[in-house]
């Protein structure tokens, strides 16, 4: 077998669509950074489409091709490297190449035929596997160079992994035919922030552009730093909070994660007014409704600090989610981690559905507020859409 047969009949194969997976390896020149290249093949939006992993000394970078725009790409390939293991539904295929060009073709074909995963999950219970390695989790210390979870991150992990949980759960509402707007305030450290970016970008192949906003200077810089190493062209990081950040005029998305108090509002109304389409938000530190609680048929329960704090953070949050639903959003209250990891563990999802709520939700909503003689900031922010 010449090296143009090699080529046509490793892409029949491909063609076929029977890729299960396949690693190319052994750099022609030691000075090429670029150490070995894996694809698999995956269901982009109902296209099949060649996921390829490019590995190189610390990084990885991943693209997404088309399989009728893939021969290219094999071609570059092969005038870098000499190796091909691949597996197929059918058979194992080995390649190897000399300086030449000379080929060696080992096929090993099984009886049994093995079904073809196009799923992007690599094990059921996490969307992001935890012995595949993630970029951006090594870049913050959540990996490995290896890409393994260290035992002191595995919390950490979880969590990301239910985030994007969500994230996932909210594909079907964001916009398909435009690029995707995110707006995610007090981003922090930017543990989800990236994790959004990887799974929608690389894993989903969605067009975003993120903006994540935080008042720390030197953890903006370093979030900035990170992302342009990593080549997340469309993500980016600034200095700044909710009141002044007027540079949007519609949203698709909006996280708010660990927003104090009424911080957690200002978010929430801003979704609104750009008509997000969808609302991920983790409250922190509700302290309006502990400072206007005043509901005698409760004194048994709130004359106790622990149990007043503990009741008016619950309520705060069932508050916002109701205004939520008032305004035109299939609202939801989610458990975010386990209790054990953290007391701030209340996701509110927000799905715009337009939905027109009944006079009777209306008339519940306002009975839950007088008895708690509570003038809520979110519903002032709201008033013009709660008419």
């Amino acid at each position: 077998m010449d090296f143009e047969q090699m080529k046509t009949q490793l892409l029949e194969l491909l063609n076929n669509r029977t890729l299960i997976n396949a690693t190319i390896s052994q750099p022609r020149q030691k000075s090429n950074e670029l150490k070995r290249v894996k694809l698999k093949p995956i269901d982009l939006r109902g296209v099949y489409t060649i996921q390829i992993e490019y590995q190189y000394e610390r990084i990885l970078k991943h693209a997404n091709v088309a399989l009728e725009e893939f021969p290219t790409h094999l071609e570059a390939l092969l005038e870098q490297f000499r190796q091909i293991h691949a597996e197929f539904s059918t058979e194992k295929v080995h390649i190897q190449l000399s300086k030449k060009n000379k080929v060696l073709w080992k096929s090993d074909k099984t009886a049994e035929i093995k079904q073809v995963n196009l799923s992007h999950n690599r094990k059921k219970q996490y969307l992001l596997d935890d012995a595949t390695a993630y970029p951006f989790l090594i870049r913050l210390g959540v990996q490995t160079e290896d890409g393994k979870v260290k035992k002191q991150k595995y919390d950490k992990f979880k969590q990301i992994n239910r985030f994007v949980e969500f994230i996932d759960d909210s594909l079907e509402y964001l916009p398909k035919d435009r690029q995707i707007r995110i707006l995610d305030f007090g981003s922090g450290k930017s543990y989800l922030t990236f994790a959004l970016y990887h799974y929608l970008k690389v894993e989903k192949g969605f067009n975003i552009r993120v903006t994540g906003l935080d008042l720390k200077k030197e953890v903006i810089e370093e979030c900035n730093r990170i992302a342009q190493d990593l080549n997340y062209d469309d993500l980016e990081f600034l200095v700044g909070d909710i009141n002044d950040f007027n540079e949007e005029t519609a949203v698709d998305m909006v996280v708010t994660l660990h927003a104090c108090d009424v911080a957690t509002d200002m978010a929430l109304a801003r979704a609104v007014k750009w008509g997000a389409k969808v609302i991920l938000s983790v409250p922190c530190c509700q302290h309006e409704l502990n400072r206007q609680l005043q509901a005698p048929a409760l004194d048994v329960m709130v004359q106790h600090g622990l149990i007043r704090e503990r009741f008016a953070s619950l309520a705060t949050d069932a508050i916002r989610a109701e205004l939520l639903s008032l305004v035109g959003y299939d609202a939801q209250l989610l458990e975010f981690i386990d209790m054990e990891n953290t007391p701030k563990n209340i996701l509110i999802r927000a799905y715009f559905t337009g939905k027109k709520p009944s006079e009777e939700q209306r008339a519940k909503y306002n009975a839950f507020i007088q008895f708690l003689s509570a003038t809520p900031f979110l519903e002032n922010e709201l008033r013009d859409y709660l008419q």
